[in-house]
């Protein structure tokens, strides 16, 4: 079933059963990514995809949901810090909705405030190096937003 969704409860019912979800943090030059277990209950930062071309992104992006047997995807939603939307809201909009017409799989949009922020604080207080945060902090920054997803989804669950 194809659905672009802001809501955990119909992302949730639009996918066939529990199974790995695939979470990106879209950004102009990069966009991170994360998995998370089949069993809902970890989110790995994985690699950053450098970005080109669009359609070598979609591609990529393709070939690593098959690979990893991936059941649905969380985008981070750049909300402004009062909800409202930004042009780069808009353009991770019109992203998501070329990702579910070129992979065909549910897709969360996920508020991604403080995701970003808040990664760069963790890197900064284990003391990483600038040049080692700026290699893993977008793709850190989509295991952030894919927990925050997960946990939501455990709520989903326990209230049922």
């Amino acid at each position: 079933m194809s659905l672009l969704t802001t809501d955990a409860t119909d992302f949730a019912a639009a996918l066939p059963a529990l199974g790995r979800l695939l979470a990106l943090d879209i950004g102009t030059r990069t966009i991170g990514l994360a998995t998370a277990s089949a069993d809902w209950r970890f989110a790995t930062a994985r690699e950053t995809l450098k970005r080109t071309k669009p359609s070598a992104d979609m591609e990529a992006l393709r070939a690593m949901a098959a690979k990893e047997d991936i059941r649905g995807l969380v985008i981070g939603l750049p909300l402004n810090m009062d909800g409202s939307d930004s042009e780069r809201t808009q353009s991770v909009r019109a992203q998501a909705r070329n990702l579910l017409k070129g992979i065909g799989l549910p897709i969360l949009l996920w508020d991604e405030r403080w995701s970003t922020a808040a990664v760069e604080r963790a890197l900064i207080a284990a003391d990483v190096s600038r040049a080692k945060r700026a290699e893993r902090v977008d793709a850190l920054a989509a295991a952030h937003i894919l927990d925050g997803a997960l946990a939501r989804l455990a709520a989903l669950g326990d209230a049922a």
